[in-house]
């Protein structure tokens, strides 16, 4: 018995030490904004206790883009975009709640209706003109719901790897932190840790290139999803839920539609985005060779020209 306290006690102290190695506590939102912020950035406050970040670059001349980023991702996912386009457009890149500096309250659920429905009420409480939305992964899909749920908004629409359609088969790859999202205990334990390891396996996952996820990068989403009251928000999402789309539906987007789509995505296969360009009117397909999910990050100059071309020729 002596000798079965003494193991047990040993598996405690270990299970402890791992505990204290893994935990990541909360980062205040005043350190993120210093550290992250610039003078590009805008807060805007919403009914229903949302304190919204986004930045604003280019001309409001201009004719207004709008960007939309992934699940667990940022504005600055569309730092290249933005580099290259804000020549010929004005450009805001918006966090979503529970994403980069924005502010939602608590209990707050990610959906994909409730997400447009929250990009609706930025743009009424800013009064925006009719914009280009432009979204990748999770915000493609809230970009194609926009669309169809608020089309007043719209002028245009650019769907990045867009989720919509589920997978005919089962991902080549799946990140390591979407198979623990699937479980109740995963979400409870994503929840108090430091996701770092994680976000850095699933991002090398994501892209087809893995020397371009620096540490950089990863520490950059890191610390965002370290946020008060992110991380319970990011395990919210019901990744299913984001997969409602259907011809009938997207039938009645009548906007001009570029759809973009790296052949080597192993997380939305490739022929979504070709479903995506068959069921939307006049829409236009171009796919990316050894390009993964994240087209914006990695080839950023050369979608971004594809997406400056396309948005010249219909404006």
């Amino acid at each position: 018995m002596k000798v079965l306290g003494i193991v047990v006690a040993i598996i405690v102290l270990l299970l402890a030490a791992a505990w204290l190695k893994l935990r990541g506590p909360d980062i205040p939102y005043e350190t993120l904004e210093a550290k992250y912020g610039n003078e590009a950035s805008r807060f805007v406050d919403l009914p229903g206790g949302f304190h919204v970040h986004y930045q604003d670059d280019g001309d409001p001349a201009l004719p207004l883009l709008v960007l939309l980023h992934g699940f667990g991702d940022s504005y600055t996912s569309w730092e290249g975009w933005v580099a290259a386009l804000k020549g010929k457009f004005h450009i805001i890149s918006l966090d979503f709640p529970g994403h980069g500096l924005t502010r939602a309250p608590e209990g707050y659920a990610i959906s994909g209706d409730g997400l447009a429905d929250f990009v609706d009420a930025f743009a009424g409480q800013l009064a925006l003109p009719k914009f280009a939305v432009a979204g990748n992964s999770m915000g493609g899909g809230v970009a194609w719901k926009l669309a169809v749920r608020h089309p007043q908004r719209v002028s245009a629409l650019i769907l990045a790897d867009a989720a919509g359609f589920p997978n005919e088969k089962p991902p080549g790859e799946t990140p390591l932190a979407f198979k623990i999202l699937r479980y109740r205990l995963g979400r409870a334990l994503l929840r108090n840790i430091d996701n770092r390891p994680l976000i850095d396996e699933g991002l090398k996952t994501d892209v087809y290139d893995k020397s371009i996820i620096t540490p950089a990068l990863v520490d950059r989403w890191a610390d965002f999803q370290r946020a008060p009251g992110h991380r319970a928000i990011l395990m919210s999402v019901n990744i299913g839920g984001l997969n409602q789309a259907t011809p009938t539906v997207l039938g009645a987007i009548n906007v001009p539609t570029l759809v973009l789509h790296g052949d080597e995505d192993p997380l939305i296969e490739p022929a979504s985005g070709a479903k995506f360009a068959a069921a939307i009117p006049g829409a236009k397909l171009v796919t990316y060779p050894h390009v993964g999910h994240l087209p914006q990050i990695e080839i950023p100059q050369r979608s971004a020209a594809d997406v400056g071309e396309f948005l010249q020729s219909v404006h």
